[in-house]
């Protein structure tokens, strides 16, 4: 059996086999629709740990020839098409992860002849006497083959972006490999030599000021997953099945790992994250512990313009606009605080949302890294707010006005270099970041609808936590005693039906034009 060409199916065999497998095979039926047309040009990217090799190894199993994979599919989603059979095993398939033929210490350009050289020995052997010995570049190699049998090739690339990733700076060697490529799946000859392709990777593909240097490819990434986006990760449903089965909290398990959001699958959830959640039966930061995390604390540091506050409303818990227009889907080409955002976006540490054009972290292990990232930098305002948010919390509990103001004010006057001071929507970030630890045991609701308005703030007790709700209400040199009034008022408590216990009505008001900056709160008890 051949490394690269039809290399079998002992790679999906190992995933159907594990103990925990979601069938994602009906990818199968929307690739088999494309064969042979226009849409053939596949691109889908997403981060690591996203199951990106398994859905590439299940692509040549089902196609390629040289194994017979029908008891691998017997019983999966995809046997049940009518088209099943049609194309099972019967196709020439080069499945090539190009990361493997990385070596330490060669350069990328020795990694583009390895691969040419190793693919074309490979299809040498497969078509004796057909390509010579002195013919090095693969796309000829394939159209000559094509010529003299009239075979053609489904062509599977993992890692695809992996010499953009890895060699950063190598400008040459990234427009040698974009010219490989082109050969592969642009040219006029290669329409007649490929019948599919698949590429996927992480980032989306190399744009050139607007057009992408395979414009001819229809991409499906992380801020545009189309059709394809319950194919991205799990599923709500699927998690749901899988937490029943292994005696897992479920409200949990989304706290951990939900939070990619698409219109068209809804809730997505890192497939690594839950099957190690699972498989060990506690939940913790599995992706968090690949290398990827280790790159997040450069990112955020890049010092663009609003980079760094945009960082710090995001581990608050705010969401943030962004244009994710500019970005060239490279690692070096980043000129402003959107690219970096988008790029944060493709590499999986932030949630975009289509609608509102807007990123969030999307869940607790990411949050968690964005923590570490943070704690990691200068920006000592920002990690002593989150050292105090603890002492916050328990003073608030305690009805201790005095010094729940005394920390606001804290909190406010330390991060006043990283935010805009004096806006009313910045003092509800400063309060987010003040109260950062108890995202551990309340959910946060900014603007709750209740009663005859909205709250600003409220923190509602996660599941088996018996601490009482908070309704924050935030005024702007107005007074404390007020906004306790206006939720009483505007019966915010009134929007807790199912909820009966202590209620902490919370009102902080925020004298800008005093000389001191003087922060007030008044703490009130209310039984429901």
């Amino acid at each position: 059996m051949a490394r690269y060409l039809n290399p079998g199916n002992a790679g999906f065999e190992s995933a159907v086999h594990s103990e925990i497998y979601v069938d994602k095979t009906l990818l199968l039926e929307f690739t088999n629709r494309v064969i042979g047309t226009e849409q053939r040009w596949l691109c889908v990217s997403r981060p690591r740990r996203f199951g990106k090799s398994i859905t590439a190894g299940m692509l040549a199993a089902y196609y390629g020839k040289g194994c017979d994979s029908r008891e691998l599919f017997r019983g999966k989603k995809i046997s049940e098409k009518k088209d099943f059979e049609k194309h099972l095993n019967r196709y020439q398939v080069i499945h090539l992860d190009i990361q493997s033929f990385k070596r330490n210490g060669e350069t990328a350009g020795q990694l583009l002849d390895r691969l040419n050289a190793d693919v074309i020995a490979e299809l040498r052997e497969a078509y004796p006497d057909m390509v010579s010995l002195d013919e090095a570049y693969l796309p000829t190699v394939l159209a000559i083959i094509h010529d003299r049998t009239g075979d053609s090739f489904f062509i599977i690339l993992d890692e695809w972006d992996f010499i953009f990733r890895e060699f950063k700076r190598d400008e040459k060697a990234q427009e040698a490999y974009i010219d490989l490529l082109r050969g592969l799946f642009k040219d006029e000859e290669s329409k007649r030599f490929v019948k599919l392709a698949y590429l996927t990777g992480i980032l989306p593909i190399k744009r050139y000021e607007s057009q992408s240097a395979l414009n001819n490819f229809r991409e499906y990434t992380m801020t545009s997953p189309k059709g394809l986006a319950e194919y991205i990760g799990f599923t709500e449903d699927e998690v749901k099945a899988l937490c029943r089965e292994y005696e897992m909290d479920f409200a949990e398990t989304r706290r951990w790992y939900d939070g990619y959001a698409f219109s068209r699958a809804g809730h997505i959830y890192c497939p690594n994250s839950v099957v190690n959640a699972m498989f060990d039966g506690e939940f913790g930061s599995y992706w968090s512990n690949t290398a990827a995390f280790s790159d997040l604390r450069s990112y955020i540091c890049l010092g663009y313009d609003g980079l760094e506050e945009a960082a710090v409303r995001l581990l608050a818990g705010e969401k943030c606009k962004v244009d994710i227009g500019s970005f060239q889907n490279d690692m070096t080409s980043l000129k402003r605080r959107d690219d970096v955002l988008t790029m944060l976006i493709h590499l999986g540490y932030l949630a975009y949302n289509n609608e509102q054009k807007e990123v969030y972290i999307p869940n607790e292990e990411v949050r968690r890294a964005f923590e570490i990232a943070v704690n990691d930098t200068d920006w000592n305002p920002v990690i002593e707010t989150l050292a105090d948010s603890e002492a916050l919390l328990k003073a608030t509990l305690a009805c201790d006005a005095v010094n729940v103001a005394e920390g606001i004010e804290k909190a406010h006057m330390r991060n006043a270099s990283i935010l805009k001071y004096n806006d009313e929507n910045t003092l509800r970030c400063v309060v987010r970041l003040a109260y950062y630890s108890a995202i551990n045991e309340y959910v946060i609701f900014d603007e709750m609808p209740g009663g005859t308005g909205y709250a600003d703030l409220v923190f509602l007790p996660r599941q088996h936590c018996k601490k009482p709700v908070l309704i924050i209400e935030l005024k702007w040199e107005e007074s404390a005693v007020g906004a306790i009034g206006q939720i009483k008022k505007r019966k915010y408590m009134d929007r807790l039906k199912e909820y009966s216990g202590k209620i902490l009505l919370v009102g902080i008001n925020y004298e800008k034009d005093d000389r001191d900056k003087k922060h007030t709160c008044v703490i009130e008890e209310w039984e429901k």
